[in-house]
């Protein structure tokens, strides 16, 4: 394995892609007791439609979610979760839009839960009893999060910005759509996403990591699949479908998100460079020490729920800012005026050169979040680029670099659409859409 060593943040990484296509990336940290794997596929709930061997194949909604629920039962009748706790891990998965991921952390028997995740993710076993009973436990949580507000506004967030993109819709499916699951269904996407060329494997800790490659090419495939190729429709044009939502719920204020679509930069150092400047723009815009939240907070338009952040997922680059607001399009005013004031003067050089020292802090803090890394390392593997690479990126970055990319990719109201859930008032009132 290639030995990267960053003396001015004090972390030394291991990388290469092996044989079988895995990338892999092991981040030591002498003296540490815990360690942490993260082990995810390049496949999540927008990867419905894709083609291997000439041929495009079309999927339910929902397959890639339901596929992580299942991939813990073992052909012995175990259940991995339960064997990963029992040997003092804490294990957990989740499914986001282009990403499943299953990870733990432990302070013992590191390697035997290693060779467990490995062995669990990497042997599909489903019955038709075990998937069918599993419909019943999804659709409980798809009801679920169909009454939940923080669901609910970003899901119609995405639905207004994006016209065809299977982003938009939901990435547990519907109770409809996962009826078409079987288990059929399941080993076929697992043969041909949970390939070696398809995944990235991330550990964190104080561990041997000639050990770890050695345990990769024992358990895992030695040859990759066929990578598939992802049909995600149409491309979108730069502005929203539709410019707001509204509907009406259970709680006690207005809860919104707004956001806009950015044309994502190809991988690499490129897709590296994009994500540093929307994230230092959004922090000087709008961080919690920014004047724009100075001022909105003490009109009592933001609380400090308040974020602004930008999301990379299945070929796609979201802008998105939420939080609770009495008044939320007050907030995507005065969002949209300060990105064109930025746009047009830029930052005081003082107050830029503080806010990009801060978030350089904040990074290097980052790394001792060993979750996190383990995320980023898989995350920048998948990106093609090295997350190490961030940081002398970061600190070249001038104000007028920033300025730039504010303008050309982030200005204009016109980009922008609003989702909105407010309180109930009243009688009861049916979920209303429509542009405003």
């Amino acid at each position: 394995m290639q030995k990267l060593e960053y003396p001015a943040v004090g972390e030394t990484l291991y990388r290469e892609t092996l044989p079988n296509g895995l990338r892999l990336s092991v981040a030591i940290k002498p003296g540490y007791k815990r360690c942490y794997a993260f082990f995810a596929a390049q496949y999540g709930g927008a990867d419905r439609r894709f083609q291997v061997n000439g041929e495009f194949l079309d999927t339910p909604m929902g397959v890639a979610h339901y596929l992580e629920h299942k991939m813990f039962d073992m052909p012995e009748g175990d259940n991995a979760l339960h064997v990963l706790a029992s040997n003092g891990a804490q294990p957990n998965a989740y499914t986001a839009s282009g990403l499943t991921a299953y990870h733990f952390e432990s302070t013992e028997n590191f390697y035997e839960n290693l060779r467990m995740l490995l062995r669990f993710v990497s042997t599909p076993w489903f019955t038709e009893e075990s998937v069918a009973k599993e419909q019943g436990i999804i659709g409980q949580e798809i009801r679920m999060t169909e009454d939940d507000p923080d669901h609910v506004v970003y899901d119609e967030l995405m639905r207004c910005l994006y016209r065809r993109h299977p982003i938009r819709d939901s990435i547990v499916g519907t109770v409809e759509s996962i009826s078409h699951i079987t288990p059929e269904t399941l080993y076929h996407c697992h043969r041909i996403f949970y390939q070696p060329g398809n995944m990235a494997l991330a550990v964190v800790g104080d561990v041997d990591p000639e050990t770890v490659r050695a345990i990769a090419t024992e358990l895992l495939p030695a040859h990759s699949g066929e990578t598939p190729l992802r049909d995600y429709g149409k491309r979108e044009r730069p502005l929203p479908d539709r410019i707001r939502y509204m509907r009406r719920m259970e709680v006690s204020a207005p809860q919104f998100m707004l956001g806009a679509k950015l044309e994502p930069a190809p991988s690499g150092t490129a897709l590296l460079r994009q994500k540093l400047l929307c994230d230092v723009a959004l922090t000087c815009l709008f961080g919690l020490s920014s004047p724009f939240y100075s001022r909105l907070y003490a009109q009592g338009l933001l609380n400090t729920d308040f974020y602004a952040d930008a999301d990379y997922a299945a070929g796609t680059a979201t802008i998105l800012a939420g939080g609770e607001s009495r008044d939320p399009e007050a907030v995507l005013e005065a969002f949209t005026a300060e990105l064109g004031r930025a746009a047009a003067e830029g930052f005081e050089p003082g107050y830029f050169s503080r806010t990009l020292k801060a978030g350089y802090g904040a990074r290097v803090r980052a790394l001792n979040a060993f979750g996190g890394l383990a995320a980023s390392l898989a995350d920048a593997d998948f990106g093609g680029y090295n997350l190490m690479d961030s940081f002398p990126m970061l600190s070249a970055l001038t104000g007028e670099e920033v300025q730039r990319f504010i303008r050309d990719n982030l200005a204009g109201a016109e980009r922008y659409a609003l989702s909105v859930v407010r309180p109930v008032t009243g009688a009861a009132e049916e979920a209303g859409r429509g542009d405003a």
